[in-house]
């Protein structure tokens, strides 16, 4: 068996396992039959949702809270749209009394235009969802300190962004994300900022031990075709990273030796 074959190389966080490391949104689409297709063809574990935009209560027939709540997926409820601590945490405490779980996606965000998150709001949060018994995984700058702040509080994983919500722009800051990994003892999943599938790669290879995104597929040209691009690209990442690159040189190396070679 390799190193990254399914049944090897898991992803844990807290009590849960998870064989697919791309987590995915589920807004954005054209309908609740583009968003199974979507979730089907990335493979995803997990997904994600906004509990403040979707309705998980109706469970007609064709509706998203339907589909979500089938059974399929561990869902991911997630605090978009909190501006405060006390309403993240509020949300949350919804979510969970709605029987969705005790996994969750916490973000308060700080800046209506950029989407980022605010530090101070997202930490006090974390404390109190902690001791509630949440496993939680925040939303946060790729800024090492928060990082290490919010590990230090009890959150079973850190989720820095890659670039602001939506943009497309892929890894932005490959340091600092290395700098995170470096010091982190729970997973670094990458949240936020994904555009194409060699962004997702990038994310794998530097060693982040997941993805989470929504807009790369969701606004696509071809979503599905994107969804499989996704999955693929965050297993291959995942095994370039275990199998370790080559060094990088300035100058050629013969891949073919010249030694012991019949005159």
């Amino acid at each position: 068996m390799s190193h990254a074959s399914e049944a090897g190389d898991p992803l844990i966080v807290g009590s849960k396992r998870f064989q697919s490391r791309l987590f995915i949104g589920t807004g954005k689409y054209a309908s609740a039959e583009e968003t199974r297709a979507a979730l089907e063809a990335s493979g995803a574990e997990v997904v994600t949702v906004a509990l403040r935009r979707v309705n998980l209560a109706d469970k007609s027939e064709g509706s998203l809270g339907r589909l979500l709540l089938s059974g399929r997926w561990t869902i991911l409820p997630n605090t978009a749209g909190c501006y405060t601590a006390e309403e993240a945490v509020r949300t949350l405490r919804l979510a969970r009394e709605l029987g969705i779980g005790d996994i969750v996606k916490l973000e308060v965000i700080g800046d209506a235009k950029t989407l980022y998150p605010d530090n101070e709001q997202t930490l006090e949060a974390a404390k109190l969802l902690v001791k509630e018994g949440f496993t939680v995984l925040p939303y946060c700058i790729d800024d090492p300190i928060i990082c290490r702040k919010l590990e230090d509080v009890g959150c079973a994983a850190v989720m820095p962004l890659a670039a602001p919500i939506g943009s497309g722009l892929g890894i932005r800051n490959p340091y600092n994300l290395r700098i995170i990994l470096e010091q982190a003892k729970v997973p670094v999943i990458v949240d936020a900022g994904v555009g194409t599938a060699s962004d997702a790669a990038i994310a794998m290879e530097l060693g982040c031990h997941g993805v989470l995104l929504n807009t790369a597929v969701a606004g696509a040209k071809l979503p599905l075709l994107m969804a499989e691009a996704m999955r693929e690209a965050i297993s291959a990442g995942r095994k370039a990273f275990l199998a370790g690159r080559m060094p990088r040189r300035l100058y050629a190396n013969a891949s073919s030796p010249e030694s012991g070679l019949i005159e």
